[in-house]
């Protein structure tokens, strides 16, 4: 990271007018050497019809975070970063309050990276378990 914590968020929430993001509520809260956490407010709006957080707006946060960490930790002047795979397991629900994404690498090679992606609600509590699986191309 050659960039200060304050500059690498800025520049990742600056990105998010008129996307999925903005649509969801997705900002990015924190960054260190190994990861970036996201977060979104659970409302209504994000509910599935029973009224619990609905597992693809999880999931839309999940590769969103690890969509950004990408921009992040990797050469994007040299590659474009595309997604492979996800996956995920919700594991418990949340009916409000705020969801929070941290992505970090459980594998960084020069074309494909595997991301680990812990949602969980502010009290720390594992509400989903995502890994997500993007891959470098180099840029035409």
């Amino acid at each position: 990271m050659n960039k200060s914590k304050s500059e690498i968020l800025k520049s990742c929430n600056a990105v998010t007018p008129n996307t999925l993001m903005e649509t969801l509520e997705i900002t990015y809260v924190d960054v260190g050497e190994d990861f970036l956490t996201a977060k979104m407010p659970v409302t209504p709006k994000v509910h599935q019809p029973d009224g619990v957080l609905h597992g693809g707006a999880m999931v839309a946060l999940a590769e969103s975070v690890g969509s950004a960490a990408c921009f992040v930790f990797l050469d994007t002047a040299k590659f474009m970063i595309r997604g492979l795979e996800i996956s995920a397991n919700h594991l418990r629900s949340i009916k409000e309050g705020e969801v929070f994404a941290k992505a970090q690498f459980i594998h960084r090679g020069r074309t494909t990276q595997v991301w680990d992606i812990k949602l969980t609600n502010a009290e720390g509590q594992l509400i989903s378990a995502v890994k997500l699986t993007t891959i470098a191309l180099p840029k035409a």
